[in-house]
């Protein structure tokens, strides 16, 4: 958690994005066309009639007819929620749509949330055996042990689809993973190594059971609970502890832990001090698993032990053992050959499919979302990073393979090229994206110069961008009245506030002045329209920029374009080799995301000007961890016979020529562009068959007309326009931005700053 977070203000917000409409974190959107009385009768009476019939006589065929394969079933009772314990299954259900959004975003996995208010296992479980033909596989989640095992164990044996309890072996998976790194890394062999874990819990059984699967002796396992260490002293011990009873005299964790190899912490935070660390073995492997606080903090355990090789369950730490890692993707997998059940064969085929992902070159769009230079295998980095989009080929292959292999598919894929294909094309989500971008800058964050401070969205989103650590928000305005309107929403944050005509400013106006008038002296402006153009926020947030009192700006949202990008074409110069700016936005649909340029400066670019907006439109692009695919657009394809169209053919021939290695071509028609069935047309084009996501507009009537009609139809993401061509970071806001829209253009801005710092 972000230490500037207050933890009330906090509370509010989790309240509030749970209660902004519409209610819940998943829907239900209809998948077939029912535009039309013939699509209404065919989606329901008299047509669906039909693929009942069929179902009838073939069950399997509901594979075919409905989304029951691509449909899981996330259910709890509520006894053991987070931290939260019993809390009941009503109050659970915040947990399982969040869960339901993970599979979504993660794998495209369509979920229904289902709470159940029983907590008698056996009637749990016919409850659960009476809904399960409507699914194609059920994620346990949130049950109470050791009811967890029985209910678990008892569906799996009475029921023919995937099924796993996740609390269970979603953390032994990915802990597995990371084991088999880390004692690779260690010099050590699994049959060999001494382990203690702490916790006896269904996390801390399963993962146990699981590094047995792996190799690791049951005679060089210590399994403590909080009691102590389950030995043949103890008494009252439920069967899955009695699995676990150790022959050693050793009755707490602090005697347990001398000479150990492995420490797996499934408890709570900081029970392992520095001194029981210094008692482990050399090249001590140390997971420590509680959340929100490990068993020992990651900095403490290596400030201690230079040698030790640890994972926590925190993105804040190298080595994040976190189930997103594994159970999207293994029930990916486990859905597309419809398998039977998720057998052990497939859980360690997912173990070795994790493990060995994180030895494998890291793309440099991981390196980019992490804000790393260099990432390679080794003691800080053995298990994958969640935003690593190559999980859902590996894990899924791996899993539905393994599956086949042990004789449990329903539907063997015969094409495992076209299925990883088909896997990627689920991955190209927006929001994922956006999580990347905020996560660079989370690593490194800037002053960001907000104006319009004034206005609720604007101060909505320097709230989230300062206790989230996205930016360090500066807010331009009058002063009182923004701390007034501060007050008046209930936003509280320690940022600066700064008011262009306040006495505070006296000598910054001074300052700022007296740069206005030197840069624009022989452009008709005086010392007295300086001095007055100061007071301005149009014209000091620009001049706070040019003197370095900010790191980026944020200018628009209340006035057009023109008015605000004058001031910053007047005081910040053009990167060398620039002749004109030119901008992007950013249009983020349910499934890609889209750059569009130039949007709104130039109005109608020449050829050789088109060619510049296209290179810088390519290099920034490539900053958000995408790599670019340019359509230069007109409203024919590859035929040149309106003015429009030769002027774009001129700008590809030109690329083409400077530029080899750019993938751009043109001119096309953007339908064809973003199809590769219509690109398959025209084998010569340098597109190929993978649609564009760069485009390249012929003036800014079509590029602005284009985007704003998409914006308006509500069901996209508009970010811009993002400005290309200047020496430092100035961006537009959208009249009357979304706080959204104003959170993800900051988090731009921060990007914009840290390349510049860079370079």
């Amino acid at each position: 958690m972000n230490n500037k977070r207050d933890e009330k203000a906090f509370n509010k917000a989790a309240l509030q994005y749970h209660q902004a409409e519409p209610k819940g974190k998943i829907v239900v959107v209809p998948s077939k066309p029912h535009a039309s009385a013939r699509d209404l009768s065919l989606a329901y009476s008299p047509g669906v009639a039909i693929p009942c019939l069929e179902i009838e006589k073939d069950p399997k065929t509901a594979y075919e007819y409905t989304g029951k394969g691509n449909l899981v079933a996330v259910i709890s009772n509520g006894t053991a929620v987070l931290g939260l314990g019993d809390i009941g299954a009503e109050a659970s259900k915040p947990v399982m749509e969040g869960k339901g959004l993970l599979f979504k975003i993660f794998a495209d996995i369509n979920v229904f949330d289902i709470e159940i208010d029983e907590k008698d296992p056996d009637k749990f479980i016919e409850i659960v055996k009476g809904i399960a033909p409507t699914f194609g596989g059920i994620n346990l989640e949130d049950i109470k042990a050791p009811e967890a095992f029985y209910i678990e164990q008892r569906l799996k044996e009475e029921l023919d689809i995937p099924l796993m309890h996740d609390d269970q072996h979603g953390t032994a998976i990915i802990s597995a993973a990371a084991l088999l790194n880390a004692l690779e890394i260690a010099g050590k062999d699994i049959g060999k190594v001494k382990m203690v874990v702490n916790g006896a819990g269904a996390a801390a059984i399963a993962c146990t059971k699981l590094y047995i699967a792996l190799g690791l002796k049951r005679e060089n396992i210590i399994m403590c609970d909080s009691k102590g260490v389950i030995n043949e002293k103890r008494t009252n011990l439920t069967p899955e502890k009695v699995e676990f009873i150790s022959t050693t005299s050793a009755q707490t964790l602090e005697e347990a832990l001398i000479g150990a190899d492995v420490f797996v912490g499934l408890s709570k935070g900081d029970v392992l001090s520095p001194e029981m660390l210094l008692k482990m073995n050399e090249n001590p492997v140390v997971f420590g698993l509680a959340n929100p606080d490990p068993e020992i903090n990651y900095d403490l355990a290596v400030k201690t032990r230079k040698d030790v090789i640890m994972a926590t369950g925190r993105s804040d730490f190298p080595n994040q053992v976190n189930n997103v890692l594994g159970f999207p993707y293994i029930f990916r997998g486990a859905l597309d050959v419809q398998a039977s059940g998720i057998n052990e064969e497939m859980k360690l085929a997912a173990v070795k499919a994790i493990a060995e992902l994180a030895k494998e070159p890291v793309p440099e769009m991981v390196m980019l979302a992490y804000n790393l230079k260099n990432l390679s295998f080794g003691r800080e980095y053995f298990i994958p990073k969640p935003f690593d989009n190559r999980l859902i080929t590996k894990v899924s292959i791996a899993v539905a393979k393994a599956a086949m292999e042990s004789g449990i598919a329903g539907k063997p894929i015969t094409d495992f090229e076209q299925y990883e294909t088909q896997l990627l094309d689920r991955m190209g989500r927006d929001q994922k994206l956006i999580r990347m971008m905020q996560n660079r800058a989370k690593a490194n964050p800037k002053r960001i110069t907000l104006g319009n401070a004034e206005e609720y969205n604007v101060l909505k989103a320097a709230q989230i961008l300062y206790e989230e650590g996205i930016a360090h928000p500066i807010l331009l305005g009058e002063k009182e009245f923004v701390k007034a309107q501060m007050q008046k929403y209930g936003i509280e944050i320690d940022v600066p506030i700064i008011d262009p005509n306040s006495d505070e400013m006296n000598d910054k106006r001074v300052e700022y002045r007296e740069t206005l008038w030197k840069l624009r002296q022989r452009k008709g402006i005086n010392e007295y329209i300086a001095k007055r153009l100061v007071r301005q926020r149009d014209y000091f947030g620009p001049l706070m920029l040019k003197h370095g009192d900010t790191d980026a700006l944020l200018i628009g949202y209340s006035k057009n374009y023109r008015t605000v990008i004058k001031p910053v074409m007047e005081i910040i110069e053009k990167e060398q080799g620039v002749e004109k700016i030119a901008s992007m936005v950013m249009v983020l649909s349910d499934k890609k995301q889209y750059f569009f340029a130039d949007a709104s400066i130039q109005p109608n670019p020449s050829a050789e000007e088109l060619v510049s907006i296209a290179k810088m439109s390519e290099l920034t692009v490539k900053t958000f961890g995408v790599q670019p695919r340019i359509a230069m657009l007109s409203y024919e394809n590859f035929s040149g016979n309106s003015e429009i169209s030769k002027k774009m053919a001129k700008a590809v021939k030109i690329l083409h020529e400077k530029y080899p290695k750019m993938i751009v071509d043109g001119e096309v028609q953007p339908d064809f562009a973003m199809n590769e069935d219509h690109l398959a047309d025209y084998p010569f084009s340098k597109l190929g068959k993978k649609p564009a996501n760069t485009f390249i507009f012929p003036n800014l009537e079509s590029a602005n007309i284009s985007y704003k009609i998409l914006r308006g139809m509500g069901n996209t993401e508009v970010i811009g326009p993002i400005v290309m061509g200047l020496k430092q970071p100035v961006h537009v806001l959208q009249m009357r931005a979304s706080v959204d829209e104003i959170v993800n253009l900051a988090t731009i801005a921060v990007l914009d700053a840290q390349k510049r710092e860079k370079q």
